[in-house]
């Protein structure tokens, strides 16, 4: 079920942007195997239960015995795509590099998940979302006077990083039906986060952006595009851009555009914005909410986490679900004709790897002996998988 059904997916498993790409491949309809470590992750105790580890099959192996290596081999020589995250040359160590699969597999599209990509001075350093914003002037953009905010881990983990690599393995897989061979796609957060950034280069050209936080048109600094506090200390979101949705802005706030300044005065903003602020203060969240209902003024209340289920919206699209106990995501997007399936609840890590073992062909008895093998290991080990 889905659009990408037929399609068979490897996952080496990793954190941020690499599980979450592996979630959407599966909610697409992929089938997605997840290659996991034994052991719990360095995050584990952290971020607790997942749902980007939702809908794939495990297979825990470790990786520095050359028979886990020949087993994600042979699972490579079945698969369309492989997507990894770790910092360059890793792959290479374990003998499952580019050259290798795509050896074993000339049609396989190889997927790799970076910072900073595969070449260039900081390659094979370590860093977060947050560094990747750094060097790319988004995060100098993101904030207050008093200095810069982290915007989650949604820009460059997610947008930057996990989108281009959905758009990137996906763009060569369809060319590997166009027939076209099997190719290895870099994918690097601060890639992406620039081309997310494309706008503000095109303004910045124009000379309409200037370098100074909350002082332009979509960083805070028109006094239409913002946030603003009502009487019971919530908040709303205005983004009334366009002429025709300011105006419908000023007529819910009870104010004559004849007797304020030009929409981008930009010279006017902060006495607009004191205006805006005064307004909005009068009244608590309901008020404003009902005041703008079913109007154009793009104006909408400021929801917490703990709130978005009661979101007529939200709520009547199912956009967050209960899945195995756990509020998340729906699959999205939608599709006419290939529709996407429930939430597909995570499996524990090397649930899966007697089945895939035998899905590949290996004997029982040879079956029977790596599960002996992980069984000695000890209580860890037989938790946690091969």
């Amino acid at each position: 079920m889905g659009a990408l059904d037929g399609t068979r997916v490897l996952e080496m498993a990793g954190i941020g942007p690499i599980p979450w790409a592996g979630m959407m491949l599966s909610d697409l309809g992929a089938e997605v195997i997840r290659i996991e470590r034994p052991g719990a992750g360095a995050l584990a105790g952290v971020v607790g239960s997942d749902p980007t580890d939702r809908g794939r099959r495990s297979l825990a192996l470790d990786l520095k015995r050359l028979e886990a290596v020949e087993i994600v081999l042979d699972l490579v020589a079945t698969a369309d795509i492989l997507i990894e995250g770790f910092r360059p040359g890793v792959m290479e160590r374990l003998g499952l590099g580019p050259t290798v699969c795509l050896g074993r597999n000339p049609q396989l599209v190889y997927g790799r998940m970076t910072g900073w990509g595969q070449d260039g001075p900081r390659a094979t350093t370590a860093g977060h979302d947050l560094n990747y914003l750094s060097v790319t002037g988004v995060l100098a953009a993101i904030g207050t006077e008093e200095g810069s905010i982290p915007p989650l881990n949604l820009v460059a983990d997610y947008g930057g990083g996990a989108m281009l690599l959905l758009v990137g393995v996906l763009a060569a897989a369809l060319a590997v039906q166009n027939g076209a061979p099997g190719q290895v796609v870099d994918a690097a957060m601060v890639d992406g986060v620039t081309l997310l950034a494309s706008l503000v280069h095109g303004l910045a050209a124009h000379g309409l952006w200037v370098e100074q936080r909350a002082s332009n048109l979509l960083d805070g600094g028109a006094p239409f595009y913002r946030t603003y506090k009502t009487a019971d200390h919530e908040e709303v979101a205005v983004a009334a851009l366009e002429p025709q949705f300011y105006a419908a802005l000023l007529s819910g706030l009870g104010l004559a555009q004849t007797e304020l300044p030009a929409q981008y005065d930009r010279g006017s903003w902060l006495a607009m914005h004191a205006r805006f602020a005064a307004a909005f203060a009068e009244h608590p969240l309901p008020h404003w909410v009902e005041v703008f209902a079913g109007t154009d003024a793009c104006v909408s209340p400021v929801l917490r986490w703990s709130e978005v289920d009661g979101d007529p919206h939200m709520a009547e699209r199912r956009i967050v679900v209960d899945a195995g106990g756990m509020r998340q995501a729906a699959p999205a997007p939608r599709f006419s004709a290939t529709p996407l399936g429930p939430v597909k609840p995570a499996r524990s890590k090397g649930a899966d790897t007697e089945a895939i073992l035998a899905e590949l062909g290996y004997a029982p008895t040879t079956i029977v002996k790596l599960l002996a093998e992980k069984v000695a290991a000890g209580p860890a080990a037989r938790e946690e998988g091969l």
